[in-house]
């Protein structure tokens, strides 16, 4: 025979021994790693490319220079020395005069040509013509401002002393970042146009913004060029609006499914590799003793190795970009457009990746199946192999700890998998030794009867099932814990318009025109604002460490009080009494050092004011409701002037609420934020969406390897049963023996996976995403419901097989 037709019937007999060895686990595990560790990857790149865009087009740049006065000249030549790109915004706030003499309060925001660096801005003409930038010589009104002045496009304007003609209305304005506190009705004009309205004065209340397109590089030398004044602070992506700690858990979320996925599928491999050993010790000896060499065995065992894993390559990888596009479809709307190609990196990974669990998961067994002696045909035993192959598994940990070794999640699950194995075993075997106190049947004492034989292997059993269930359930739950944090975020009752700079002699007329509408409103907050600058006599900034408090320090902030705190700020220290006091978020008071008890100072129109705090409260800041730094007691500020701030929920049929608010109370601003808010929902959707195919994802692994797991676990009976018929027991004792095993396998395993789930998951909200944990009691009613539904299925799909004929089982 020569050296081709040799290596041709070894390639037969491989091909042979996979159908009919049982190894297509093996290489549904492989196409599942490799499928899952490609796409999430790829995923990954995506999400990144989300965060970026969503906190830059937030800014409506790679970062903001905002300041209270001019842009200095320095700043500017350090600007034009480097290669970057910039636009100029000035804010400010002055009076509007339509020509029938009606007047109103706005906040004109004075751009040039090149605003916005990042995002969308959408001007729309009287034809209908849209524009993105604006002109010198336009002026363009927020939709409000047309019905409060009666004006339409083309109509005369005048802002402060200059005169316009009415361009057309902004319906939309780059970012999602919202302070109902700092927005008037606003208009836009060009830089050009500033010096002509006259509303910029020495003295005046003007913000100015610098914004900045570059590389990571030339932003950082800008940074170390300019020297900040009080004034002065950089906004980045790390500043931005809070909805951004949704895509950063996202991210999260995506390195634990992938781990997750991971772990579950290797096991998997794991698994279906030790059985098919098991299975083929005497097949080798056999062919052992008919003289096959080592180097023979050596060279059938790798070709079957290396047509599965090129099966699970090609299939993996065809299976992985298609999972991929599912995974992007609903992300279509945040990803950048035109989206950059994610190359050969993710594919690479993914290949490497399962290659470095195969390797022990198949050289391990492998190498003591190759230590069978022919001699073991006759006398069936188990072979040693040599311990030099164990170090293999040091080839995926050693990676593991490369690769997530700043990854607090995925260290928080692989620490509890090793904990929890141990104790899933033995409390799984505590339960089942408490039911021989029980009085049962004489099938539930025969199946218990044969978990305690097994003590080791039961043992062993409960714990592998009771893991994968476990790694199910973690996955599963954290999903379902950050979108339920994440619904706070716009929860169904948010408000969704706000009316500020309400004078006290028309509060009491506002909030009655509110209540005879039967509209949902806040209590109204009186407003005022001011600084802190002392605590217990040391100056508050260089206390500062920390977002909270470098952010809060570096402007005014705007102050309330009242006789009660609001009832959606729990208090988490100290408690409330209208005297003297101060209540405090308490993010703020970590940052800063604040304890109950401390004397804190702050200064309000020049005017000094001391108060003790008495209280810390938790303020869910992405709630659109009013909510405060610093709450004080009304006698603290009982000389402080105040206009005062109101929340109200609108539906479709209070539009013209609106108009008529608009028109009775001139001077009020009203901030209608529902176009805002559908853009997140919208935003939370498409997140809530990919985060459930993920989780999809893993309970596909899950549900493999809990398959495998019991399919192997019913194979392993085969022998046994067969003894049962020989000494007479009837096939329906046989079958309820069996049923009765493993449906209190289930039950145990469930219930005890559902204790590790929840410890598991506890210390992921607390440490990996900063979140109060909570007890899932569903969880303990449908954890051990799907698992014997899973059971159910392995069970019979393998029970006629079992319970073949005596005749059959031994010809």
């Amino acid at each position: 025979m020569t050296k081709g037709q040799l290596n041709g019937r070894l390639l037969r007999w491989s091909l042979a021994e996979i159908r009919h060895g049982k190894l297509w686990p093996l290489a549904l595990a492989l196409i599942l790693i490799i499928a899952c560790v490609f796409a999430l990857t790829a995923l990954a790149t995506r999400m990144e490319q989300v965060v970026v865009k969503q906190g830059k087009d937030a800014l409506t740049a790679d970062t903001v220079l905002v300041s209270g006065n001019p842009i200095t000249k320095p700043t500017w030549q350090a600007v034009n020395n480097l290669p970057l790109t910039t636009s100029l915004l000035t804010r400010f706030g002055t009076m509007a005069f339509s020509a029938d003499d009606k007047m109103q309060l706005v906040t004109v925001k004075a751009v040039d040509s090149a605003y916005p660096l990042r995002g969308e801005m959408r001007l729309i003409r009287a034809n209908n013509q849209v524009d993105q930038h604006v002109k010198p010589g336009e002026l363009w009104l927020d939709e409000r401002l047309f019905s409060l002045l009666d004006v339409n496009v083309g109509d005369r304007l005048s802002i402060g002393d200059a005169d316009f003609t009415i361009s057309g209305r902004v319906a939309e304005e780059p970012g999602l970042s919202f302070n109902p506190f700092q927005q008037m009705p606003a208009v836009l004009i060009h830089q050009d146009d500033v010096a002509k309205t006259g509303a910029v004065q020495m003295g005046s209340r003007v913000q100015y913004q610098l914004f900045v397109n570059g590389s990571n590089r030339a932003i950082e030398a800008l940074k170390q060029q300019v020297v900040l004044t009080p004034s002065d602070r950089w906004r980045d992506q790390s500043s931005t609006s809070r909805t951004s700690d949704v895509f950063e858990r996202t991210q999260q979320y995506l390195s634990l499914a992938v781990a997750i996925v991971i772990i579950m599928a290797a096991t998997t491999l794991v698994l279906t590799c030790q059985h098919y050993v098991a299975s083929r010790q005497q097949t080798i000896a056999m062919l052992k003793s008919l003289g096959a060499s080592r180097t023979w065995i050596v060279r059938w065992l790798l070709i079957q190795t290396l047509v599965l894993y090129g099966v699970a390559a090609v299939f993996g990888s065809l299976v992985g970009v298609g999972l991929e596009m599912l995974l992007r479809v609903p992300l279509t709307d945040m990803l950048p457009n035109p989206l950059p190609s994610y190359g050969l990196a993710p594919l690479g990974f993914a290949l490497l990746t399962s290659l470095l669990i195969a390797i022990p998961a198949l050289g391990i067994p492998l190498d003591r199946l190759l230590m069978i002696r022919a001699a073991q045909v006759m006398n069936e035993g188990t072979a040693k192999g040599r311990k030099r192959a164990w170090w293999l598994a040091l080839l995926p940990m050693v990676a593991l700890i490369y690769v997530y070794q700043g990854n607090t999640l995925i260290w928080l699950v692989l620490i509890g998998m090793v904990v929890l194995f141990i104790l899933l075993g033995i409390v799984g075997l505590l339960i089942t030794k408490l039911t021989n106190y029980l009085p049962l049947s004489p099938t539930f004492k025969l199946a218990i009867g044969r978990l305690q034989r097994s003590g080791s292997a039961s043992a062993l059993q409960f714990g592998a099932l009771s893991l994968s269930l476990m790694l199910l359930a973690v996955m599963w739950l954290v999903r379902t814990d950050l979108l339920a944090d994440w619904q706070q975020t716009l929860p169904p009752d948010a408000p969704n318009a706000f009316a500020i700079n309400i004078a006290p002699y028309e509060k009491e007329s506002y909030l009655q025109e509110l209540d005879a509408a039967h509209v949902e409103r806040s209590p109204a907050y009186p407003i005022s604002r001011g600084r802190l600058t002392l605590i217990n006599g040391q100056n508050a900034k260089e206390r500062a460490n920390g977002r909270e408090g470098e952010d809060a320090l570096g402007r005014e902030l705007n102050f309330t009080w009242g006789e009660t705190l609001p009832d959606y700020n729990p208090i988490v220290a100290g408690s409330w009494h209208a005297q003297g006091a101060v209540s405090v978020e308490e993010d703020l008071a970590r940052d800063l050092g604040i304890n109950i008890g401390d004397e804190l100072t702050f200064v309000i129109n020049s005017e000094t004011f001391t108060a003790k705090v008495n209280t810390l409260r938790h303020v869910e800041w992405r709630q659109m409701k009013p909510n405060f730094y610093f709450i004080f007691s009304p006698d603290v500020m009982a000389s402080v002037p105040a206009t005062w701030l109101v929340s109200f929920r609108l539906s479709a049929k209070d539009d013209q609420l609106l108009v008529t608010l608009s028109r009775q109370h001139p001077t009020v601003s009203l901030i209608d934020i529902r176009s805002m808010g559908a853009k997140i929902e919208k935003l939370l959707q498409q997140i809530v969406w990919s985060m459930t195919v993920l989780a999809g994802l893993g309970v596909v692994a899950g549900i493999l390897l809990i398959f495998t797991l019991l399919r192997l676990s019913l194979s392993q009976r085969q022998q046994e049963i067969q003894l049962y018929r020989t000494l007479g027991a009837s096939r329906q004792r046989v079958i309820r023996t069996i049923w009765a095993e493993f449906g209190l396998l289930a039950l145990v395993a469930g219930w005890v996976a559902c204790i590790g789930a929840d410890a598991v998951v506890g210390a992921i909200m607390i440490y990996g995403f900063d979140m109060q944990p909570k007890l899932h009691f569903m969880l303990w009613i449908v954890l051990p419901i799907a698992t014997f539904a899973i059971l159910a299925v392995v069970v019979s799909s393998l029970l006629r097989r079992l319970l073949i004929p005596l005749n059959k089982a031994f010809s």
